[in-house]
């Protein structure tokens, strides 16, 4: 939402402006309009028929000049999340500018849980000389299959699998600290 002050008029272009705006566009009407086309925002009050009353976001105090000037602007991608756009003149605000609102659907997914990131205390085997013999010994047994093996890429994967197998086996977690 924002107080632009622009007047995009009532013709429709592209995507961006509907069928029904209020009023002659101005300057800087053009220039919202050029805006939402090179970010791909629609502007979303003017996708809504509403008797002009319902359009109108301002009203001049002294001579009851009456404009809109005031627009949703919404993502295209996003353009049937907002199902309505009007303004409420009946809302008693103190102010020369007429209340606009918007309802949105959101719809809301469940995230997925991700698997927590395995870390391995490899600390342990510089200082823990048991637990580095028995983790070369399984490296070593793994290595025993990888003679029959000629492709360069599969016996890069083996290798890989092989250590990170080793490794998941023999060298414990670390603990995570909590913040």
């Amino acid at each position: 939402m924002g107080d632009f002050n622009a007047k995009v008029g009532e013709q429709r272009m592209d995507d961006v402006v509907g069928p029904h705006g209020l009023g002659q566009k101005n300057e800087r009407g053009e220039r919202l309009v050029e805006w939402a086309q090179r970010n791909e925002v629609i502007i979303g009050n003017t996708w809504f028929e509403q008797p002009p009353r319902r359009k109108l976001t301002w009203i001049s105090p002294g001579d009851g000049n009456r404009n809109h000037i005031d627009f949703i602007l919404i993502y295209k991608r996003f353009r049937n999340a907002l199902l309505i756009s009007k303004t409420l003149p009946s809302a008693d605000c103190y102010s020369d500018l007429v209340l606009l609102m918007g309802k949105i659907r959101v719809k809301l997914r469940k995230q997925k849980k991700t698997k927590p990131n395995i870390r391995l205390n490899l600390d342990l085997l510089t200082s823990d000389t048991d637990l580095c013999q028995k983790y070369n010994l399984k490296v070593k047994n793994k290595f025993k299959a990888f003679e029959e093996i000629e492709e360069v890429d599969e016996l890069r994967q083996q290798l890989k699998r092989s250590i990170t197998e080793a490794a998941e086996e023999e060298i414990p977690t670390k603990e995570r600290k909590t913040k």
